[in-house]
């Protein structure tokens, strides 16, 4: 009996050792949130009244929102981001609004670290604007909600040599341009009959930042090559924010937009007269398209400022 009592006493002392040095298991890495929300708004107005010099008064607003939502967990990095604006320009002696500014942006990274600064990704993205768009005459509607629209969808790898510097290699890249209106299609490279188009290609997109005290700019370069027709003709979009703060509610801001799409027909203007046009006559073509707008208002950051 004593022997049994003994045999016990030493196993569970002999378990009890092992309990107290069995190393603990690892703590599971802790999820980290990035969220936030910077708004700007600009506004202007010009009233004349028996003005000698003339001109026109008119009323001018700009909007814009950048909202984030960034998670990095362990070896996962998830990065979120939704752009809108809008903005318009109202003359008093006319009875409707021209746009100055219309986009919605919405942009999904993900990533799996591989290596150090080198991740495997998934890049998602949707672009298209929410109003009515006219031409300089205000005769003919140019574009719409989901008119065009596009969205993409891109598999590779992510190298970030720096952490103001990501770059995006992806050679298994979907891309949809969606337009709706069947008058508008043949405008965004589709046919009349066709409400959806498919390009399956290879992309590469830079995105590069830089914040010196109170000012920051960021930069977002895609590239994109169908291999399913013309590969040799290269798209661009790229994009610009830069913002200076001239007090901590009120900031001057400056974005730009340019776009190359052979796809894309635009406004051009015959320089030489032929046996049917004359000088400055329109018509449409490929072309590069630039956007610039310039505003000063007010701008404030809710939640956390973005990393």
């Amino acid at each position: 009996m004593k022997r049994l009592i003994l045999a016990v006493c030493a196993i569970l002392t002999t378990c009890a050792l092992f309990a107290q040095e069995a190393p603990a298991a690892p703590e599971a890495p802790k999820a980290e949130w990035n969220k936030g929300m910077t708004t700007t708004i600009g506004f202007s107005q010009l009233s004349l009244m028996q003005w000698a010099a003339g001109g026109v008064g008119q009323l001018t607003l700009n909007t814009f929102a950048d909202l984030y939502a960034n998670l990095t967990k362990g070896k996962v990095v998830w990065n979120n981001e939704l752009q809108a604006g809008y903005g318009f320009i109202h003359s008093f002696d006319k009875d409707y609004l021209l746009k100055s500014d219309d986009r919605l942006i919405f942009d999904s990274k993900f990533g799996y670290k591989a290596a150090e600064k080198l991740y495997f990704s998934a890049v998602y993205n949707f672009r298209t604007q929410f109003a009515e768009g006219w031409d300089a005459s205000h005769s003919l509607i140019i574009s719409d909600f989901f008119a065009p629209a596009y969205t993409s969808l891109g598999l590779g790898i992510d190298y970030t040599p720096t952490k103001n510097v990501s770059i995006n290699f992806a050679p298994l890249t979907g891309k949809v341009t969606m337009v709706r209106p069947e008058e508008l299609r043949v405008r965004y490279g589709n046919r009349e009959d066709q409400f959806a188009r498919f390009e399956l290609g290879t992309q590469l997109r830079v995105d590069a930042k830089l914040e010196v005290e109170n000012f920051k700019v960021a930069t977002a370069l895609v590239l994109f090559s169908d291999y399913l027709n013309k590969p040799q003709n290269i798209k661009v979009n790229w994009d610009v924010n830069a913002e200076a703060k001239v007090t901590k509610f009120f900031s001057v801001t400056l974005r730009t937009n340019l776009i190359y799409d052979d796809n894309v027909l635009v406004p051009k203007y015959y320089k030489r007269a032929t046996a049917e046009h004359a000088v400055g006559d329109p018509y449409q073509g490929k072309g590069i398209q630039f956007k610039e707008l310039f505003s000063i208002g007010f701008t404030y950051t809710f939640g956390q400022a973005k990393k």
